[in-house]
């Protein structure tokens, strides 16, 4: 009897232990500050590019190992991709977003449009919407990489295209011309100069503003016919048009097939790809079907889903930069709102120019920006990316001040992959935009690999030459600071000092505070004395996330070891 009491009181003890550490993880959870698109820090990267996991699938459709330079498949696939999530590659560098090229499947073959032979690993060459491209793995691989970044409480943002098909090839042929233009090409003198016309020659452009039903393409009803699912995509289809009450138009059967993507595999938003080359209008009716698509699996899967935030979608309007506010200027000076017409966000082109400003200058700019006409949207900063030849700091000799601008600059920040170890962007034997292409570079985190820079080039941090884990290393602290602390990104910025250079960022909304304080560009000394008062009270704790320490405030200051250039400070 002893025993078994012995044995119930032990349970018993256990059972509340075991509650009590439930609820105090809940309780962590619950504290934890939301997720906020304003401060996400997004991971960019062409799945083809990335790393490659499934070495069986490098050359699909017959495809051929006979491109010009960077312009063919090199293997990269959707494991590749999961490999990295679930090895912790992007949460030590704080990504808490990851934007994949279009996983749709591309043309077969490749073609010659005067840079030497390509094919459409980059994902804008579409053959069907509605599939994975086998180059890059299958359906079941691409909602495998949904759970396991969900799971890792990182949100998909899918590349959408829905202003042209992939060129025209010998099997890869035209769709009807109540479907896509094929002439005139774009010249850029007017919004229709940019709309009506198909971007270079060869590139089908879809007859987004037609309100006229069509059949199917041929090329797709054969097409799903061999694969055995005509009937089934027909089906959906006329559901599809049933519910909506659209017209069986082009663009309603691509916002059907891209929001499929939502509904199937729960991806949480959209880049979507050149977005000046369709009228604005079309971009609102996209947003509404992906809010309902997003709705229908959040409540097909309440486990699954990692917030009730509703459905992303951030603009691809070439050249937008921030200082454009609401209003983008189209090509023969019109404005358009794209904020008004579905977007929460813009891609930022801006930001690579005026990243050369100093740090006081643009980080006050930016936030005028964001809490005056953009209040309540955002922007997506970049360095570099896949298709812009005039990147900050062309050459990767100030990778350390890369960094350190874009992470730190208010609004949301997007990482071209490679950024974090200086990948290169001016490849010798490519053309084009193929030179910002080649493949991630995982060898040189092996080894300490010292990077290719001055004694002019190294940060206070380093006293002899760093490596690219040192520079990975400075990524993924300030990538962390970001994750933590939403003030960061989505904050208030008001300068502290001039010199040292000291500031604060503040968030306070919808009853969620944080603020942080953060000093750059220290002079080596055995400590620095922070002035921390403007956002922090005497007795609190404060952990510097570039140095690791914690401190406590006495008299409205902080004192930290000097050994590095850079403090971010936050409560823990």
């Amino acid at each position: 009897m002893f025993h078994k009491t012995l044995i119930c009181l032990s349970l018993l003890s256990l059972s509340l232990s075991l509650t009590q550490h439930a609820s105090a993880a809940e309780s962590k959870r619950a504290s934890k500050h939301p997720f906020l698109w304003e401060n996400a820090t997004v991971y960019f990267l062409l799945t083809d590019r990335f790393h490659n996991a499934d070495k069986t699938n490098d050359l699909a459709y017959e495809r051929q190992a006979d491109a010009a330079p960077l312009r063919g498949f090199m293997g990269g696939d959707l494991q590749g991709v999961i490999a990295k999530i679930q090895d912790g590659y992007f949460s030590r560098l704080g990504v808490n977003a990851l934007w994949i090229t279009p996983p749709v499947e591309q043309i077969h073959e490749g073609t010659d449009e005067g840079t030497g032979k390509s094919y459409g690993f980059h994902g804008y060459w579409t053959k069907d919407f509605t599939k994975v491209d086998a180059n890059l793995g299958s359906e079941k691989d691409f909602k495998q990489l949904v759970e396991v970044a969900h799971q890792h409480g990182i949100r998909i943002l899918l590349d959408v295209v829905m202003n042209h098909i992939g060129p025209v090839t010998a099997t890869d042929t035209v769709w009807p011309t109540d479907w896509v233009r094929t002439e005139p090409t774009c010249d850029y003198k007017t919004a229709d100069g940019a709309i009506k016309c198909t971007l270079v020659k060869n590139l089908p452009d879809i007859l987004t503003e037609s309100d006229t039903p069509v059949d199917l393409p041929p090329q797709l009803v054969q097409k799903w016919k061999q694969e055995g699912r005509y009937e089934r995509e027909v089906k959906e289809l006329d559901a599809y048009f049933a519910r909506t009450g659209f017209p069986r138009a082009p663009r309603y059967y691509l916002m059907k097939w891209h929001t499929d993507w939502i509904r199937k595999y729960g991806i949480d938003g959209f880049r979507v790809d050149t977005v000046k080359h369709v009228e604005a209008s079309v971009w609102k009716e996209l947003k509404q079907e992906a809010h309902i698509a997003f709705e229908e699996w959040k409540r097909a899967h309440p486990q699954k889903k990692l917030s009730d935030a509703p459905f992303f979608m951030t603009a691809e309007a070439y050249n937008y930069p921030i200082s454009d506010g609401l209003q983008f200027r189209m090509d023969g000076g019109s404005r358009v709102n794209y904020y008004a017409n579905g977007f929460d966000s813009m891609i930022n082109f801006g930001f690579k120019s005026d990243a050369q400003q100093d740090y006081e200058t643009l980080f006050s700019r930016y936030t005028n920006y964001l809490q005056q006409d953009l209040k309540g949207y955002s922007v997506l900063n970049y360095i570099s990316s896949h298709d812009d030849g005039s990147p900050f700091d062309p050459a990767r000799q100030r990778p350390f001040e890369s960094a350190t601008k874009l992470m730190l600059t208010p609004g949301s920040v997007q990482i071209y992959y490679g950024d974090e170890i200086a990948r290169l962007l001016n490849i010798a034997e490519a053309q084009g935009d193929a030179k910002l292409r080649s493949m991630m570079d995982w060898s040189v985190l092996q080894k300490d690999v010292p990077l290719p820079l001055t004694s002019t080039q190294m940060p206070f941090t380093y006293q002899a030459t760093p490596t690219y884990r040192d520079l990975l290393q400075h990524w993924q602290k300030l990538g962390q600071f970001r994750a933590a602390h939403i003030a960061v990104g989505a904050g208030v910025h008001q300068q502290i000092s001039a010199k040292p250079y000291v500031f604060q960022r503040s968030y306070q909304k919808d009853g969620v505070s944080d603020q942080v304080i953060v000093a750059l560009d220290l002079p080596r000394a055995k400590t620095h004395t922070i002035d921390v008062s403007a956002a922090f009270r005497d007795g609190e704790r404060l952990h510097d996330y570039y140095s690791g320490q914690s401190v406590i405030v006495q008299s409205g200051k902080v004192q930290i070891a000097g050994q590095h250039s850079m403090i971010l400070l936050g409560k823990p």
